[in-house]
């Protein structure tokens, strides 16, 4: 296992078929899943039939008790940005958005994928809000090459957010994956003073996830000590890919 001084661990060409794999088969499944999201279903809905996919397809899903988290897929309503807990109170009615993030281990390594998709008709920020979010994931993932800069990938989603008039979520980011679902390095979708100086090598693994705010990027945390909400209580929008880096160029692992 080559790591990288930043302890990023680097993939060969194998390991790197096998994470698009495992990243191909939780985006497919997540997609089934999405279908199911319809007025007067609920957020336990979602998260049993999660776990038949995960049955149906012979892979574990990847958060249910990692942490503690208690389900096998996050469910996000709104104004709830991640980790939200997928309940039977939470019942989805028309004009929602609902963001579904979810993971699968597949022959020991992992994908981590997300999709924010809406309720039947919803306003028009909601649905600029979520086309804003997805773009932004794409223009993340043009920035990820061989060569380039970590705080690249950042920057061009921060950039593009701000341009449309919204803000990124704070406190939260993507990460390297692999073998585990969190792996080096921390991947922030703005960027700080200090940002690490980390140029990308083929054989890097990152789950890139913008998370974007109608308003404020400032977010907390709900007394469930799981789900994270916008302060001001406006939408929030969420959508993640697999990628990796290689000397061939950046390979989108999840896109089916």
């Amino acid at each position: 296992m080559k790591r990288t001084k930043h302890g990023i661990i680097l993939k060969t060409p194998e390991e790197i078929a096998k994470l698009r794999t495992a990243a191909a088969t939780t985006m497919e499944i997540l997609l089934k899943i999405a279908e199911n999201v319809a007025p007067g279903i609920t957020a336990l809905d979602i998260d049993k039939l999660a776990r038949s996919y995960c049955k149906e397809y012979g892979v574990r899903p990847a958060f249910l008790g990692y942490g503690g988290f208690p389900g096998a897929i996050c469910v996000s309503v709104n104004e709830e940005v991640v980790h939200g807990l997928p309940t039977k109170n939470k019942v989805f009615k028309e004009g929602d958005i609902v963001s579904l993030d979810f993971g699968a281990v597949v022959d020991g390594w992992i994908g981590d994928v997300a999709v924010t998709v809406p309720v039947g008709e919803v306003s028009p920020v909601a649905q600029k809000l979520i086309e804003v979010t997805e773009k932004a994931l794409y223009k993340g993932i043009e920035a990820a090459k061989v060569g380039g800069k970590l705080i690249d990938i950042s920057r061009a989603i921060q950039r593009f957010v701000e341009s449309h008039g919204f803000n990124v979520t704070r406190g939260y980011a993507g990460h390297g994956i692999g073998r585990s679902l969190h792996e080096e390095p921390q991947i922030t979708n703005y960027v700080f003073k200090g940002y690490p100086d980390i140029t990308l090598e083929p054989g890097m693994t990152f789950a890139i996830e913008p998370m974007v705010n109608e308003g404020t990027g400032k977010v907390k945390v709900k007394r469930d000590r799981w789900t994270v909400v916008t302060r001001d209580g406006k939408l929030s929008a969420h959508f993640e890919h697999d990628v990796a880096i290689t000397d061939e160029g950046t390979i989108i692992m999840s896109a089916i």
